[in-house]
């Protein structure tokens, strides 16, 4: 208290050496605060242009078809009685799967298919004795008309176009041709005899494989109903297993109708998968729809791509993702896509030197996700800028409140 009295009494006794104090004061805390305080620079994100190799390529989603399987089904309805095998399993074709005990509905089906097969073969056998027939009348009138052509009396072009020459000859063709007709029939009738058999065997007590492969999906154990157990309801095919064969998976993707146009057969691709997080699997384009699918305002175009490796992992109807490599160019100059600036119809690039920003205009080639080629205006080793990290630039006066530095922007306002 009796300091503050004293500077009281300093400044009502001697004002103007009191105010030559305060400045001196203000001064130096200014000048201390100006030696301690670095100047504040804009912080860029940068890159250097270097060489290196550039994958351009095309994404495009889809799913996994149903290949490489054949279903094993049956007609057959009733009890399942004992089942053979079991998932995983190594069959043959013509392995037995389960066996049936059938229910009635099931046995008349049965039934009927063993006795439409049995007609059938009789129907072949009545083909193929009608053949004999037709060939034996066939030869008989060829003789007839071989002697006729022997004898001296028919040499000639006129005597051969008499009514009795010409007769035999036209009933040994006739008879020639109703012979070779006769094999269409029985060719006929041998595909009767296999639709027949198989009808047999979709409604037979005992499922067999219908290929080699690996058994997978097998949906039965003994004891389960399988069919229809309603003698009113008809018996339709009904899958028991599937059979997984030999075979690369197969995906197929949607292309837009921007990208189906650099899509080629043969180019290669990366799929990845939803389900399978830590693969990557390779493959290459086997096909592609250049007529597409319209739907919803989009046209859509599936391409097809074959991996070149399996595993079980992959099922059917699986979500991917499919990159087409499109081209790749090595050996090139490379920016983050990011640096790459499109403006007024030109390509610019900044570049960063001496902490001085420059804009130079630049000719691009291949893209990818993340890089960009450089093919004019730039050299390997120039630093591009690719966004701006902190702008905060301003400086603070201990007088005014703040004020611009580097390309000043007024911020805040003087205190009161």
């Amino acid at each position: 208290m009796k300091n503050l009295n004293r500077i009281k009494s300093l400044i009502a006794k001697k004002p103007k050496l009191a105010a030559l104090v305060l400045v001196v004061l203000a001064a130096l805390t200014f000048f201390l605060w100006r030696g301690f305080k670095k100047d504040k620079q804009p912080q860029f994100q940068t890159a250097k242009v270097e060489r290196g190799m550039l994958v351009s390529s095309i994404s495009a989603s889809g799913q996994v078809l149903t290949v490489n399987i054949m279903g094993a089904t049956t007609k057959a309805s009733g009890i399942v009685k004992k089942v053979y095998v079991k998932d995983g399993d190594i069959v043959k074709a013509g392995d037995r799967i389960l066996e049936v005990t059938l229910d009635l509905q099931g046995q008349q089906k049965n039934a009927q298919t063993y006795s439409s097969y049995l007609s059938a073969k009789n129907t072949l056998e009545s083909a193929k004795a009608t053949q004999y027939s037709l060939q034996a009348d066939m030869f008989g009138k060829w003789d007839t008309f071989k002697e006729l052509a022997e004898k001296d009396e028919y040499d000639t072009p006129e005597e051969r176009a008499l009514p009795e020459f010409h007769i035999p000859e036209k009933e040994w063709l006739a008879t020639e041709a109703k012979y070779k007709n006769q094999q269409a029939v029985i060719t006929q009738a041998q595909t009767g005899v296999n639709s027949a058999w198989l009808a047999y065997k979709l409604s037979s007590p005992v499922i067999t494989a219908p290929t080699n492969g690996v058994v997978t999906s097998l949906m039965f154990v003994e004891g389960m109903t399988i069919g229809s157990l309603d003698t009113g309801a008809s018996v339709s095919n009904q899958k028991v297993a599937t059979i997984q064969t030999e075979g690369m998976p197969i995906v197929s993707v949607n292309l837009s109708e921007i990208d189906v146009s650099q899509i080629k057969l043969g180019q290669k691709a990366t799929v990845t998968l939803d389900s399978i997080t830590d693969k990557t699997f390779t493959g290459k384009v086997v096909g592609v729809d250049k007529i597409g699918t319209y739907m919803s305002g989009v046209t859509q175009y599936p391409a097809i791509i074959q991996l070149d490796s399996n595993t079980p992992q992959i099922l059917p109807n699986m979500t991917v993702t499919a990159n087409i490599i499109i081209a790749v160019k090595d050996n090139t100059l490379l920016v983050p896509s990011g640096a790459v600036i499109e403006q007024d119809g030109q390509t610019l690039v900044r570049l960063l030197e001496k902490n001085l920003q420059q804009t130079v205009p630049v000719e691009t080639g291949l893209t990818s996700d993340m890089q960009t080629e450089i093919v004019a205006g730039l050299n390997e080793g120039d630093v591009v800028i690719i966004g701006l990290i902190s702008d905060d630039v301003l400086e603070t006066s201990p007088f005014s409140g703040t004020r611009g530095g580097m390309g000043g922007i007024m911020r805040g306002a003087p205190p009161h």
